[in-house]
Protein backbone atom coordinates (compact mmCIF):
# COMPACT_ATOMS: atom_id res chain seq x y z
CA UNK A 1 0.00 0.00 0.00
CA UNK A 2 2.58 2.41 0.72
CA UNK A 3 4.41 1.95 -2.38
CA UNK A 4 1.77 2.37 -4.04
CA UNK A 5 0.31 5.27 -2.57
CA UNK A 6 4.06 6.75 -2.95
CA UNK A 7 4.07 6.30 -7.07
CA UNK A 8 0.84 7.96 -7.08
CA UNK A 9 1.98 10.97 -5.73
CA UNK A 10 5.07 11.12 -7.51
CA UNK A 11 2.40 9.90 -11.23
CA UNK A 12 0.16 12.93 -9.93
CA UNK A 13 3.20 15.42 -9.94
CA UNK A 14 4.29 14.84 -13.18
CA UNK A 15 1.23 16.49 -14.07
CA UNK A 16 1.24 19.29 -11.44
CA UNK A 17 4.27 21.05 -10.94
CA UNK A 18 4.86 21.46 -7.69
CA UNK A 19 2.08 19.22 -5.84
CA UNK A 20 5.06 17.30 -4.80
CA UNK A 21 6.34 19.64 -2.21
CA UNK A 22 9.11 17.27 -1.46
CA UNK A 23 10.13 13.74 -1.94
CA UNK A 24 12.75 11.79 -0.34
CA UNK A 25 11.55 8.34 -0.32
CA UNK A 26 13.29 5.64 -2.13
CA UNK A 27 15.08 6.88 -5.35
CA UNK A 28 14.31 3.59 -7.19
CA UNK A 29 10.25 4.48 -6.81
CA UNK A 30 10.99 8.11 -8.06
CA UNK A 31 13.22 7.16 -10.82
CA UNK A 32 10.69 4.20 -12.24
CA UNK A 33 7.84 6.69 -12.08
CA UNK A 34 9.82 9.18 -14.20
CA UNK A 35 10.37 6.59 -16.50
CA UNK A 36 7.27 5.52 -17.39
CA UNK A 37 4.63 6.18 -19.66
CA UNK A 38 2.81 9.10 -18.09
CA UNK A 39 -0.43 7.42 -16.65
CA UNK A 40 -3.30 9.23 -17.45
CA UNK A 41 -5.37 11.63 -15.28
CA UNK A 42 -8.48 8.61 -15.47
CA UNK A 43 -6.04 6.12 -14.14
CA UNK A 44 -5.39 8.41 -11.72
CA UNK A 45 -8.57 8.61 -9.95
CA UNK A 46 -9.13 4.56 -10.02
CA UNK A 47 -5.59 4.09 -8.21
CA UNK A 48 -6.50 6.39 -5.48
CA UNK A 49 -10.34 5.19 -5.32
CA UNK A 50 -9.05 1.69 -5.24
CA UNK A 51 -6.59 2.32 -2.16
CA UNK A 52 -8.95 4.54 -0.29
CA UNK A 53 -11.47 1.33 -0.21
CA UNK A 54 -8.66 -0.70 1.48
CA UNK A 55 -7.18 1.90 3.52
CA UNK A 56 -7.65 1.87 7.59
CA UNK A 57 -5.50 4.04 8.27
CA UNK A 58 -6.94 7.30 9.27
CA UNK A 59 -3.93 9.93 7.69
CA UNK A 60 -3.83 7.86 4.83
CA UNK A 61 -6.81 7.88 4.33
CA UNK A 62 -7.14 11.66 4.60
CA UNK A 63 -3.95 12.54 2.51
CA UNK A 64 -5.84 9.32 -0.65
CA UNK A 65 -8.80 11.70 -0.71
CA UNK A 66 -6.88 15.01 -1.32
CA UNK A 67 -4.74 13.22 -3.59
CA UNK A 68 -7.90 11.58 -5.56
CA UNK A 69 -10.00 15.06 -5.62
CA UNK A 70 -6.65 16.57 -7.52
CA UNK A 71 -6.77 13.23 -9.66
CA UNK A 72 -10.66 14.02 -10.29
CA UNK A 73 -9.90 17.77 -11.27
CA UNK A 74 -7.54 16.80 -13.45
CA UNK A 75 -9.31 14.29 -15.32
CA UNK A 76 -11.61 16.79 -16.03
CA UNK A 77 -14.32 17.03 -13.17
CA UNK A 78 -16.10 20.05 -12.14
CA UNK A 79 -15.65 19.69 -8.65
CA UNK A 80 -17.10 22.56 -6.80
CA UNK A 81 -14.90 25.01 -4.71
CA UNK A 82 -15.76 24.37 -1.47
CA UNK A 83 -15.77 20.39 -1.79
CA UNK A 84 -12.12 20.85 -3.48
CA UNK A 85 -11.38 22.72 -0.43
CA UNK A 86 -12.56 20.09 1.93
CA UNK A 87 -11.74 17.67 0.23
CA UNK A 88 -8.00 18.71 -0.02
CA UNK A 89 -7.62 19.76 3.27
CA UNK A 90 -10.12 18.72 5.88
CA UNK A 91 -11.72 21.96 6.48
CA UNK A 92 -14.94 23.68 4.49
CA UNK A 93 -14.55 27.39 4.01
CA UNK A 94 -16.81 29.74 5.27
CA UNK A 95 -17.78 33.18 4.00
CA UNK A 96 -16.01 35.79 7.11
CA UNK A 97 -18.79 38.32 7.66
CA UNK A 98 -17.55 41.57 6.92
CA UNK A 99 -18.57 43.02 9.90
CA UNK A 100 -15.32 41.06 11.71
CA UNK A 101 -13.08 43.13 9.34
CA UNK A 102 -15.11 46.35 9.96
CA UNK A 103 -14.35 45.76 13.64
CA UNK A 104 -10.51 45.05 12.96
CA UNK A 105 -10.65 48.71 11.29
CA UNK A 106 -12.05 50.23 14.38
CA UNK A 107 -9.06 48.94 16.38
CA UNK A 108 -6.99 50.18 13.89
CA UNK A 109 -8.25 53.46 13.63
CA UNK A 110 -7.75 53.92 17.66
CA UNK A 111 -4.06 53.08 17.78
CA UNK A 112 -2.54 53.76 14.34
CA UNK A 113 -0.06 56.94 14.55
CA UNK A 114 0.27 59.09 11.66
CA UNK A 115 -1.74 61.42 8.90
CA UNK A 116 -3.99 59.85 6.38
CA UNK A 117 -7.12 57.92 5.88
CA UNK A 118 -7.00 53.99 7.48
CA UNK A 119 -5.57 52.43 4.44
CA UNK A 120 -2.45 55.02 4.70
CA UNK A 121 -1.70 54.87 7.80
CA UNK A 122 -1.85 51.07 7.83
CA UNK A 123 0.04 50.66 4.46
CA UNK A 124 2.71 53.05 5.82
CA UNK A 125 3.59 50.34 8.87
CA UNK A 126 2.90 47.63 6.85
CA UNK A 127 5.35 48.46 3.58
CA UNK A 128 7.72 51.48 4.75
CA UNK A 129 10.47 51.09 7.17
CA UNK A 130 11.89 47.65 5.29
CA UNK A 131 15.11 45.44 5.37
CA UNK A 132 16.53 45.59 1.91
CA UNK A 133 19.82 43.70 1.19
CA UNK A 134 22.62 42.93 3.23
CA UNK A 135 20.70 44.67 5.91
CA UNK A 136 17.84 42.13 5.34
CA UNK A 137 20.38 39.31 5.10
CA UNK A 138 22.50 40.64 8.43
CA UNK A 139 18.92 40.65 10.14
CA UNK A 140 17.26 37.12 8.90
CA UNK A 141 20.48 35.52 9.41
CA UNK A 142 20.48 36.65 13.02
CA UNK A 143 16.64 36.08 13.57
CA UNK A 144 16.88 32.61 12.48
CA UNK A 145 19.96 31.88 15.04
CA UNK A 146 18.38 33.19 17.99
CA UNK A 147 14.96 31.21 17.42
CA UNK A 148 16.94 28.35 16.31
CA UNK A 149 18.48 28.11 19.55
CA UNK A 150 15.32 28.58 21.29
CA UNK A 151 13.32 25.96 19.26
CA UNK A 152 16.39 23.61 20.56
CA UNK A 153 15.98 24.99 24.26
CA UNK A 154 11.85 24.17 23.84
CA UNK A 155 11.62 21.41 21.63
CA UNK A 156 14.40 19.63 20.99
CA UNK A 157 16.14 19.93 17.48
CA UNK A 158 17.14 16.53 15.74
CA UNK A 159 20.73 16.47 15.13
CA UNK A 160 22.69 17.63 12.09
CA UNK A 161 19.66 19.65 10.84
CA UNK A 162 20.49 22.45 8.87
CA UNK A 163 19.24 25.77 6.58
CA UNK A 164 20.55 27.36 3.56
CA UNK A 165 18.93 30.72 2.91
CA UNK A 166 18.09 32.36 -0.75
CA UNK A 167 16.84 35.51 -1.72
CA UNK A 168 14.12 35.64 -5.43
CA UNK A 169 11.94 37.06 -7.02
CA UNK A 170 9.38 37.05 -8.97
CA UNK A 171 7.03 34.45 -6.85
CA UNK A 172 3.65 34.60 -5.70
CA UNK A 173 4.77 33.85 -2.02
CA UNK A 174 6.54 35.82 0.21
CA UNK A 175 8.82 33.04 1.01
CA UNK A 176 8.83 29.08 0.57
CA UNK A 177 10.58 26.06 2.24
CA UNK A 178 11.90 23.74 0.11
CA UNK A 179 12.44 20.94 2.48
CA UNK A 180 15.15 18.30 0.96
CA UNK A 181 15.37 15.39 2.81
CA UNK A 182 18.12 14.41 4.91
CA UNK A 183 16.91 17.18 7.77
CA UNK A 184 18.05 20.01 5.62
CA UNK A 185 15.80 22.87 3.96
CA UNK A 186 16.25 25.36 1.56
CA UNK A 187 14.16 28.81 2.33
CA UNK A 188 13.07 31.09 -0.34
CA UNK A 189 12.59 34.12 0.78
CA UNK A 190 10.91 36.86 -1.60
CA UNK A 191 12.28 40.43 -1.77
CA UNK A 192 9.67 41.63 -4.08
CA UNK A 193 7.47 41.18 -0.64
CA UNK A 194 7.67 44.17 1.66
CA UNK A 195 9.95 43.08 4.50
CA UNK A 196 9.18 44.55 7.56
CA UNK A 197 10.48 43.55 10.78
CA UNK A 198 7.88 42.30 12.59
CA UNK A 199 7.68 39.95 8.97
CA UNK A 200 11.07 39.13 8.56
CA UNK A 201 11.04 37.42 12.09
CA UNK A 202 7.76 35.75 10.88
CA UNK A 203 9.59 34.39 8.18
CA UNK A 204 12.32 33.00 10.37
CA UNK A 205 9.79 31.24 12.86
CA UNK A 206 6.85 30.24 10.01
CA UNK A 207 9.60 28.88 7.73
CA UNK A 208 12.16 27.48 9.78
CA UNK A 209 12.35 27.61 13.34
CA UNK A 210 9.89 26.06 14.92
CA UNK A 211 7.51 26.21 11.91
CA UNK A 212 7.74 24.41 8.38
CA UNK A 213 11.60 22.89 8.36
CA UNK A 214 11.22 22.23 12.54
CA UNK A 215 8.44 19.93 11.47
CA UNK A 216 9.87 18.35 8.40
CA UNK A 217 12.97 17.26 10.34
CA UNK A 218 11.43 16.07 13.29
CA UNK A 219 8.71 14.04 11.29
CA UNK A 220 11.91 12.56 9.27
CA UNK A 221 13.34 11.13 11.89
CA UNK A 222 10.62 10.09 13.96
CA UNK A 223 8.26 8.58 11.41
CA UNK A 224 10.46 7.90 8.73
CA UNK A 225 14.32 7.00 9.77
CA UNK A 226 12.63 5.82 13.32
CA UNK A 227 8.85 4.08 12.13
CA UNK A 228 9.45 3.49 8.75
CA UNK A 229 6.40 5.33 7.50
CA UNK A 230 7.82 5.95 4.69
CA UNK A 231 4.38 8.01 3.19
CA UNK A 232 6.03 10.48 5.65
CA UNK A 233 8.31 11.03 2.63
CA UNK A 234 5.90 12.69 0.05
CA UNK A 235 5.01 15.86 1.14
CA UNK A 236 1.78 17.08 -0.97
CA UNK A 237 0.51 20.17 -1.55
CA UNK A 238 -3.85 19.04 -2.11
CA UNK A 239 -3.84 17.27 1.47
CA UNK A 240 -4.51 17.60 5.24
CA UNK A 241 -0.98 17.26 6.47
CA UNK A 242 -0.50 20.62 4.61
CA UNK A 243 -3.14 22.15 6.26
CA UNK A 244 -1.76 20.78 9.76
CA UNK A 245 1.76 22.04 8.38
CA UNK A 246 0.47 25.45 7.78
CA UNK A 247 -1.20 25.78 11.15
CA UNK A 248 2.08 24.41 12.92
CA UNK A 249 3.84 27.44 10.86
CA UNK A 250 1.30 29.89 11.52
CA UNK A 251 1.52 29.45 15.56
CA UNK A 252 5.64 28.66 15.38
CA UNK A 253 5.60 32.56 16.46
CA UNK A 254 3.33 33.23 19.42
CA UNK A 255 4.17 29.67 20.63
CA UNK A 256 7.84 30.35 21.12
CA UNK A 257 8.25 33.29 21.86
CA UNK A 258 4.63 34.95 23.05
CA UNK A 259 4.92 38.35 24.49
CA UNK A 260 8.43 38.77 23.43
CA UNK A 261 8.20 39.28 20.03
CA UNK A 262 8.71 42.90 19.92
CA UNK A 263 11.38 42.70 22.05
CA UNK A 264 12.99 40.11 20.04
CA UNK A 265 12.71 41.69 16.90
CA UNK A 266 13.81 45.26 18.30
CA UNK A 267 16.88 43.75 19.25
CA UNK A 268 17.64 42.30 15.74
CA UNK A 269 17.12 45.56 14.13
CA UNK A 270 18.51 47.76 16.54
CA UNK A 271 21.63 49.59 14.55
CA UNK A 272 20.50 48.87 11.27
CA UNK A 273 18.75 52.81 10.68
CA UNK A 274 15.35 50.92 10.34
CA UNK A 275 12.81 52.54 12.95
CA UNK A 276 10.60 49.79 14.82
CA UNK A 277 7.91 50.97 17.45
CA UNK A 278 7.04 47.64 19.10
CA UNK A 279 4.16 49.19 20.96
CA UNK A 280 2.62 50.55 18.22
CA UNK A 281 3.29 47.05 16.03
CA UNK A 282 2.28 44.97 19.03
CA UNK A 283 -1.47 46.73 18.70
CA UNK A 284 -1.86 46.50 14.50
CA UNK A 285 -0.84 42.79 15.04
CA UNK A 286 -3.61 41.79 17.66
CA UNK A 287 -5.98 43.94 15.77
CA UNK A 288 -5.47 42.79 12.23
CA UNK A 289 -5.42 38.97 13.12
CA UNK A 290 -9.23 38.60 11.15
CA UNK A 291 -7.03 39.87 8.21
CA UNK A 292 -5.98 36.63 7.58
CA UNK A 293 -10.02 35.27 6.76
CA UNK A 294 -9.72 38.17 3.64
CA UNK A 295 -7.89 36.13 1.72
CA UNK A 296 -9.75 33.27 1.78
CA UNK A 297 -13.26 35.71 1.27
CA UNK A 298 -11.61 36.51 -1.86
CA UNK A 299 -10.77 33.34 -3.19
CA UNK A 300 -15.00 32.10 -2.49
CA UNK A 301 -15.10 35.97 -4.55
CA UNK A 302 -13.88 34.20 -7.33
CA UNK A 303 -14.39 30.81 -7.59
CA UNK A 304 -17.90 30.13 -5.73
CA UNK A 305 -19.83 33.74 -6.30
CA UNK A 306 -18.57 34.41 -9.67
CA UNK A 307 -16.39 37.55 -8.90
CA UNK A 308 -13.29 38.67 -11.35
CA UNK A 309 -10.03 39.20 -10.37
CA UNK A 310 -10.42 42.60 -9.94
CA UNK A 311 -13.51 41.98 -7.74
CA UNK A 312 -11.12 40.03 -5.86
CA UNK A 313 -8.52 43.01 -5.75
CA UNK A 314 -10.80 45.82 -4.77
CA UNK A 315 -12.09 43.35 -1.96
CA UNK A 316 -8.32 42.73 -0.85
CA UNK A 317 -7.59 46.35 -0.86
CA UNK A 318 -11.13 47.59 1.20
CA UNK A 319 -10.98 44.84 3.95
CA UNK A 320 -7.28 44.01 4.32
CA UNK A 321 -6.04 47.55 3.32
CA UNK A 322 -3.84 46.08 1.42
CA UNK A 323 -1.96 48.29 -1.33
CA UNK A 324 -3.04 46.99 -5.10
CA UNK A 325 0.30 45.62 -5.18
CA UNK A 326 0.01 43.48 -2.52
CA UNK A 327 -3.50 42.97 -3.56
CA UNK A 328 -2.78 41.86 -7.17
CA UNK A 329 0.01 39.53 -5.69
CA UNK A 330 -2.90 37.51 -3.30
CA UNK A 331 -5.07 37.34 -6.58
CA UNK A 332 -2.37 36.06 -8.22
CA UNK A 333 -1.93 33.36 -6.32
CA UNK A 334 -5.47 32.26 -5.04
CA UNK A 335 -5.64 32.07 -8.98
CA UNK A 336 -3.10 29.77 -9.38
CA UNK A 337 -4.15 26.11 -10.14
CA UNK A 338 -1.93 24.64 -7.84
CA UNK A 339 -2.39 27.13 -4.77
CA UNK A 340 -6.26 28.43 -5.51
CA UNK A 341 -7.57 26.19 -2.65
CA UNK A 342 -4.30 26.56 -0.51
CA UNK A 343 -5.46 29.84 0.91
CA UNK A 344 -7.90 28.34 2.91
CA UNK A 345 -4.80 26.28 4.76
CA UNK A 346 -3.32 29.49 6.59
CA UNK A 347 -6.96 30.54 8.31
CA UNK A 348 -8.14 27.25 8.91
CA UNK A 349 -4.76 25.57 9.81
CA UNK A 350 -3.98 28.41 12.45
CA UNK A 351 -7.45 27.96 13.89
CA UNK A 352 -7.22 24.18 14.02
CA UNK A 353 -4.03 23.88 15.12
CA UNK A 354 -4.60 26.43 17.88
CA UNK A 355 -7.35 25.25 19.38
CA UNK A 356 -6.11 22.19 19.71
CA UNK A 357 -2.48 23.40 20.93
CA UNK A 358 -4.36 25.63 23.38
CA UNK A 359 -0.69 27.01 24.46
CA UNK A 360 0.81 24.05 25.84
CA UNK A 361 4.28 23.10 24.32
CA UNK A 362 4.11 19.93 24.83
CA UNK A 363 1.29 19.97 22.44
CA UNK A 364 3.10 22.03 19.77
CA UNK A 365 5.83 19.31 19.88
CA UNK A 366 3.00 16.56 19.21
CA UNK A 367 2.16 18.25 15.92
CA UNK A 368 6.28 18.82 15.23
CA UNK A 369 6.58 15.06 15.27
CA UNK A 370 3.12 12.27 15.30
CA UNK A 371 0.60 12.41 11.79
CA UNK A 372 -2.06 14.15 12.62
CA UNK A 373 -5.18 15.38 10.52
CA UNK A 374 -7.55 17.99 10.85
CA UNK A 375 -10.22 15.87 12.18
CA UNK A 376 -8.09 14.47 14.95
CA UNK A 377 -7.78 17.37 16.07
CA UNK A 378 -10.89 18.58 16.24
Amino acid sequence: MIERYLELCLRLGRHVDGLVDAYYGPAEIKERVDAEELRAPAALVQDAGSMLEQVDDGWLGAQLLGLETVARKLAGEDVPYEDEVERCYGARPEWVPEETFEAAHRKLDEGLPGNGSLAERYQAWREEDTLRGDTLAGVYSGMLADVRGRTGALFGLPDAESVKVEYVSDEPWSAFNYYQGGLRSRIAVNTDTMLTPDFVLELATHEAYPGHHTEHAWKEKVQVVEGGRLEESALMVGTPSALVSEGIASLAAEILLGDDVERVVAEHVHGTGVPYDGDVSQLVKAAIVPFAYVGSNAALLIHSRGGSEEDAIEYSMKWALRSRKRAAQLVRFITDPLWRSYIATYSAGYDVCGTWVDGDPARFKRLLTEQLTPADLR
